[in-house]
């Protein structure tokens, strides 16, 4: 018997992913790093080569604007700990998920909705989870909030984009 959860839910992640997939084709590595307001979040070359991204453990007063660049390390890091959860894997922390720069930003985005969407296929929907919340949750209300974060994101990502290109 088919799972209609699982069809809704892939059918939402897929068209989510559609309208995702229309900015990430679009995007140049000159627009991941260009700062639209005075206040902003984006990410910092170390030393090391590493790219670290703007945080503060309570959200500042004005909010800052995020750079295409801190989105898409947004969007990696919690992807890459929401699959370490649902695969068992070790969990890893905020700081060691590292932008990989602008030419690969978007291959790592789409390695990483790939790995979503198989993991998807296969999920335990019923079996239980603690993450993003408290104790008392299921895969699925982890899957469905993947597909809203990711839907949040992506919209970010494109008015971003499309300011940019706008001349903003």
């Amino acid at each position: 018997m088919p799972d209609l959860r699982r069809d809704l839910l892939r059918d939402q992640y897929d068209m989510t992913w559609a309208l995702f997939e229309y900015h990430l084709g679009l995007l140049g590595p000159q627009d991941h790093l260009w700062e639209p307001a005075p206040v902003c979040w984006t990410v910092h070359r170390r030393a090391d080569g590493r790219w670290l991204p703007d945080w503060a453990e309570t959200e500042p007063d004005p909010i800052p604007v995020p750079t295409i660049a801190w989105v898409t390390w947004h969007i990696g890091w919690w992807w890459s700990v929401t699959l370490d959860h649902v695969l068992e894997r070790p969990v890893r922390e905020r700081t060691e998920v590292t932008w990989p720069g602008e030419e690969r930003a978007v291959p790592w985005l789409r390695e990483l909705g790939s790995e979503w969407r198989e993991t998807l296929d296969g999920l335990d929907l019923d079996a239980p989870t603690a993450f993003p919340w408290p104790e008392g949750r299921t895969r699925a209300d982890t899957a469905w909030w993947v597909n809203a974060e990711l839907m949040k994101n992506a919209a970010e990502i494109g008015q971003l984009r499309m300011l940019r290109a706008a001349g903003g």
